[in-house]
């Protein structure tokens, strides 16, 4: 798959103002005494590419087949550009579909998987063929079968028939999660730029939180069949609206305590924190440090600790380090300090910075 033509500034600037494109408003779904979807409202612009987060069992692709019409809901709405297609057949939603396991038919070349669902004059059929399999680079693959394809070839035939149809839509229910890391991190690329350069909304599911921040617009983490918190990969990150988002994205350190001038009181140490305005002292707080955000001081005017481990992931080195309080925290710190070399056993002094911390009000944080 060719880089995209348009930045993803440009892909989107083809957004609406007003309606969204692909709205849902309210939806549930239950199975027996188990919700699987807790009245989900969410909206995508046109364009735009979102991503459903979540571990197994979170409600996350149960709700992606439902907006295609593959599951019908207890409740709720789904519309498309205003229309309400909840109870349309999945074929008149204009939705194409990329299913987890491709779901190529074993028995059917390359071109008749892609042509499956097309309809017309045999040659418009074998020219709109032609066109996705030069889109998504499968052009000297057409005459094979599925089986003689590896993965990532796989995943583009399904891609191709998910788009013969033209969909103004387009959902991916955990696409990659099959290949392995490498193939993985060119593919998810690659379908980013044909996304964009295609202007298609995209809704994309899965439970791998490295995905959904390189591929999104907004992602959507989900819990419990409910959207926990929806933003930009950013926001997710770096501002998690509760402790769950804090710690099921990225790694988090997470210290809970009274606001006093200029921190956090956690009872055996003081944290830095810049504080809100307007935040009363005494008021209990989380905090969310993130393991990058923690350098070690020189100078001993830090929280003093000693390393328990050190792991070399080579641009940065993962340090494990216990505080005299017994809490054990995360720290990040490029490889080339220390030259290196950490340790097991070496005394530190740890200085979060009180400017990158998140908070998350002690109610939210559960």
């Amino acid at each position: 798959m060719n880089d995209a033509t348009f930045t993803r500034r440009e892909a989107r600037s083809a957004e609406t103002t007003g309606r969204p494109h692909l709205a849902v408003r309210a939806v549930r779904k239950s199975y027996e005494r188990t919700v699987a979807v807790d009245a989900v409202s969410f909206d995508l612009a046109k364009g735009e590419f979102v991503t459903l987060l979540g571990d197994s069992g979170c409600g996350k692709t149960t709700l992606l087949r439902i907006i295609a019409g593959f599951v019908h809901p207890d409740g709720g709405q789904v519309l498309r550009e205003g229309e309400d297609v909840t109870n349309m057949p999945p074929a008149r939603r204009r939705m194409g579909f990329v299913f987890q396991s491709y779901a190529l038919f074993p028995t059917k070349t390359v071109a008749e998987n892609i042509g499956f669902a097309l309809i017309g004059p045999r040659a418009a059929r074998e020219r709109r063929i032609h066109e996705l399999a030069h889109l998504v680079e499968i052009d000297a693959l057409t005459a094979r079968y599925p089986h003689e394809l590896s993965g990532g070839q796989q995943q583009r035939v399904a891609l191709a028939r998910a788009l013969a149809s033209d969909p103004e839509v387009l959902l991916l229910d955990e696409p990659m999660s099959a290949l392995d890391a490498r193939i993985r991190v060119k593919l998810r690329g690659e379908l980013r730029a044909l996304v964009d350069r295609l202007g298609i909304t995209t809704l994309y599911v899965t439970h791998d939180q490295e995905e959904a921040l390189a591929l999104s617009d907004r992602v959507a983490v989900m819990r419990r069949g409910r959207i926990e918190q929806i933003g930009s990969p950013a926001d997710i990150y770096h501002r998690p609206a509760s402790r769950f988002v804090a710690e099921f994205v990225g790694v988090s350190n997470l210290v809970t305590g009274i606001a006093v001038a200029g921190g956090i009181d956690a009872g055996d140490e003081f944290w830095p924190l810049a504080l809100p305005a307007g935040t009363l002292p005494g008021a209990r707080l989380t905090a969310v440090y993130r393991p990058e955000h923690m350098a070690l001081a020189g100078d001993g005017t830090g929280i003093p600790g000693v390393i328990e481990s050190a792991t070399f992931l080579g641009g940065e080195v993962r340090l494990s380090i216990r505080l005299g309080s017994g809490r054990l925290v995360i720290a990040d710190r490029p490889s080339f300090e220390a030259g290196g070399s950490w340790p097991r056993g070496t005394a530190v002094s740890l200085k979060p910075d009180p400017m990158r911390a998140a908070i998350i009000a002690d109610e939210q944080a559960g």
